[in-house]
């Protein structure tokens, strides 16, 4: 296999596990998702190649190397990517009211760029097994909170719907999630009406990283706020 297949190889397998941790953050409707991740790691994988082999071509005719690349380090436009990646990572992490919502996402977008980084410095094995362990530890984790996270707390939530009977939906599935209904009001809002409902929900239920989801996936139903 020439020089450039194997460089194509790995671009290819650095966007297929960036877009695996991608669809399974899409899945959860978060911040960052199949596009964002499929870029992060194709970008870091490309970054990794041409640090490594982009100037191989720097020498002189008789065979020599200009001064200055006798020595250097192949991995020195590839270290900006960890400190650079900081700063998409932080676009994704918002403060809604007294949570703080988008801190796995951005942690998801920072090992995808160090999974691109490793296939693109020639591993595949180990990427590999790194993204079966963020998918594994995103489900895992979610399975968690779920079952250990039973305190339960009141969260006020707002969504808008076209009527009343549109609301019931979500009511539903509010209740199938575990949470319990204490409170419903709802005022016309246009062409439809807003609704104020106060949940008895656990605290794995209870955050807007579950909840607003959960709400925009059904028709009708455009979650605004919860707190």
């Amino acid at each position: 296999m020439s020089e450039t297949a194997v460089f194509c190889l790995r671009l290819f397998v650095a966007s297929a596990l960036g877009a695996t941790i991608g669809f399974e953050r899409e899945w959860r409707a978060k911040e960052a998702g199949l596009r964002t991740h499929f870029l992060v790691a194709l970008g870091a994988s490309l970054v990794m190649i041409v640090s490594k082999y982009g100037f191989s071509d720097l020498t002189l005719p008789g065979g020599g190397v200009y001064p200055g690349i006798r020595g250097a380090d192949p991995a020195r436009i590839a270290a900006q990517v960890i400190s650079g990646i900081s700063f998409l990572g932080a676009g994704v992490i918002v403060l809604h009211k007294r949570f703080i919502m988008g801190l796995t996402t951005a942690a998801t977008i920072w090992t995808t760029a160090a999974i691109g980084l490793a296939v693109g410095g020639g591993m595949y094995a180990v990427p590999c097994v790194a993204t079966g362990l963020v998918l594994l530890g995103l489900e895992s984790g979610r399975l968690v909170d779920k079952h250990l996270g039973r305190a339960r707390r009141e969260v006020r939530v707002v969504f808008t719907a076209p009527d009343d009977s549109s609301a019931e939906p979500a009511l539903k599935a509010l209740a199938e999630a575990g949470a319990r209904l204490s409170s419903y009001s709802s005022t016309p809002n246009g062409a439809g009406v807003r609704v104020h409902v106060l949940l008895e929900a656990t605290t794995a239920v209870s955050q807007p990283d579950y909840l607003l989801p959960l709400l925009s996936r059904l028709p009708g139903i455009r979650p605004e706020t919860v707190e």
